[in-house]
């Protein structure tokens, strides 16, 4: 949650301290570029998911591997569940030569009945990215020191990803490389922060996580 708060001050912050928002299409413009940005994350979270969790269960000792992969079944099922609400968008978009004929099999009352589902799957949709970031896809469910270290992985990998794209180019150069720098260097720090934290009052260590 801390990792969210400071991502989301730190935006508003550099928004209205270089007047990035000056009139309403401008409102509309920032929310949508947030928007993207996020569902950018959760894509670039579930590529990395793969490649942590199995460096993580690949260390782990033999009798922990099965555990772990089972585990890890219920973040991918969440990753399933996302993807499949975001391909509903591209479906309900389908011009008439593509849908016409199953439109007109399904009549007025299927319309609506689709017409809901778009709603619910919006809904969906909107608040698991919002889940997907602040609970890392939900990797705890694996063992408690999964979420922080792909929280790591990940902010930096964005913060790459910033740079190559030219991100912010509107703020000046001194700012945007303290912005794009200190998202994952706080991100880093919170994570080592929880990761002690972890240790401390509950005595899960890297150690303990990958042997019996």
């Amino acid at each position: 949650m801390w990792r969210t708060i400071l991502g989301i001050a730190a935006w508003l912050w550099l928004t209205i301290t270089y007047g990035l928002i000056s009139d309403s299409p401008d409102v509309g413009a920032a929310l949508s570029d947030r928007f993207d940005q996020a569902w950018i994350s959760v894509l670039v979270l579930i590529c990395t998911f793969p490649v942590v969790v199995g460096v993580f269960v690949a260390t782990a000792h033999s009798d922990l591997r099965r555990q772990y992969v089972r585990r890890a079944l219920r973040s991918l099922g969440s990753i399933g569940a996302l993807m499949a609400a975001m391909a509903t968008f591209p479906l309900a978009m389908a011009p008439d030569p593509v849908t016409k004929g199953f439109r007109d099999f399904i009549g007025v009352p299927g319309k609506i009945v689709l017409g809901l589902l778009c709603l619910w799957s919006l809904g969906f949709a909107l608040y698991g990215i919002g889940l997907a970031l602040v609970h890392v896809l939900r990797t705890a469910d694996i063992h408690e020191l999964v979420p922080p270290s792909l929280a790591i992985v990940l902010s930096w990998e964005l913060a790459l990803l910033d740079v190559i794209t030219g991100a912010y180019s509107g703020v000046p150069l001194l700012a945007r490389v303290v912005f794009m720098m200190g998202a994952p260097v706080t991100v880093t720090a919170l994570s080592f922060w929880e990761m002690r934290r972890l240790r401390q009052r509950h005595g899960l260590s890297l150690r303990q996580a990958l042997r019996p």
